[in-house]
């Protein structure tokens, strides 16, 4: 029996929770403290009819939604095996489809908050641009190694779909070289960089609650996952050979 067969005929609906209601109570919790954070002056500028307040909020908002989106269907793909029943071979393809379009809206509402934001953050130009160039140069860097090393469909979490990818080395080259998660720890750079090259209070901020925010789905959602896709190798016998 195949690895992932195995998790679904063991799976409870305990299973399936496990890690949520932490995940849904420090997300709160942290978009409360980020939201409190961000300046809102009176006279602020709109840009495409909202000021860098709203995007700020928008931006927090849609992380929330993309990542509960997220947990919901790694969980029931893991142990329901749901896309795969809904969509057939189609499953990842309409899971990127769904993913995608999300993940671009977190960068892109940071960018609108700095962009419409006359809060600075120091107010000196050339200490913000130059760690922000380099920011975004890293994380380009990673996201290459993520795109051509690690590949798309693992990165938009295929070892919940398929035993192949399951079964596929660990990825050491790259940005992988130097850690063993590039997306989370590298590619989110790219948030702080956002802030630094507009010199943006608010979109700094957001760049925090970003940047936290995914290693929250990381222990709450992926790390209970990864337990059980990627046992140590004495549980593994321990199950017999059909582990």
């Amino acid at each position: 029996m195949s690895r992932l067969a195995i998790i679904r005929a063991r799976s409870t609906w305990r299973d399936m929770i496990e890690g949520q209601p932490q995940h849904l109570a420090i997300g709160a919790l942290m978009a409360f403290g980020a939201i409190s954070l961000l300046t809102n002056p009176a006279d602020a500028p709109r840009l495409l009819g909202l000021t860098s307040y709203d995007w700020a909020v928008t931006s927090i908002i849609l992380a929330i939604i993309h990542q509960i989106i997220v947990a919901i269907v790694f969980r029931m793909q893991l142990h329901r095996n749901m896309m795969t029943r809904l969509f057939g071979s189609r499953d990842m393809t309409v899971w990127a489809v769904i993913f995608l379009p999300q993940l671009a809206a977190r960068p892109l509402t940071t960018i609108m908050a700095g962009w419409a934001d006359t809060t600075a953050i120091t107010g000196w130009r050339m200490a913000e641009i130059i760690p922000g160039i380099v920011l975004v140069l890293v994380a380009l860097w990673a996201m290459y190694s993520v795109l051509f090393y690690f590949t798309l469909p693992r990165a938009l979490g295929g070892d919940h779909f398929r035993d192949a990818i399951v079964q596929m080395p660990l990825v050491r080259v790259g940005a992988f070289k130097y850690t063993d998660n590039a997306m989370y720890g590298v590619v989110f750079l790219a948030f702080w960089s956002i802030a630094l090259l507009f010199g943006s209070w608010n979109a700094l901020v957001v760049a925090l609650f970003q940047h936290a925010y995914i290693w929250v789905h990381m222990y709450c959602t992926e790390a209970p996952d990864m337990a059980r896709i990627y046992p140590p190798k004495a549980d593994i016998a321990k199950a017999g050979p059909d582990a």
